[in-house]
């Protein structure tokens, strides 16, 4: 069964993404603000928390991508989690080569 209220991406839930609110406009200004927030906070960070927070969001990603066949999901807002997920993951691998 899949946790509807894990956070998967900052604060935002797995309902968030898979269910039909909120609207794709408002869940995109909302992935972008999460993003700002997470990107900032890798500023100071350690390393070990680096890697920790990497594997929690690969985990995080197949959480989302990986959900019963049957069920009717808003897969533009999926698609969009995977977009700024990326972009979050890019920025931690980033972050990896100034240890």
């Amino acid at each position: 069964m899949l946790e509807l209220t894990k956070k998967v991406f900052g604060n935002i839930m797995t309902q968030e993404i898979i269910g039909s609110e909120p609207s794709i406009s408002e869940i995109k200004i909302i992935f972008e603000k999460e993003l700002e927030i997470l990107n900032k906070n890798l500023e100071s960070i350690s390393k070990e928390d680096l890697e920790n927070i990497l594997e929690q969001q690969k985990i995080s990603q197949k959480h989302v991508n990986t959900r019963p066949g049957a069920m009717a999901l808003d897969q533009p807002k999926i698609e969009m989690f995977n977009d700024y997920n990326n972009e979050y993951l890019k920025k931690i691998k980033e972050k990896f080569t100034t240890y």
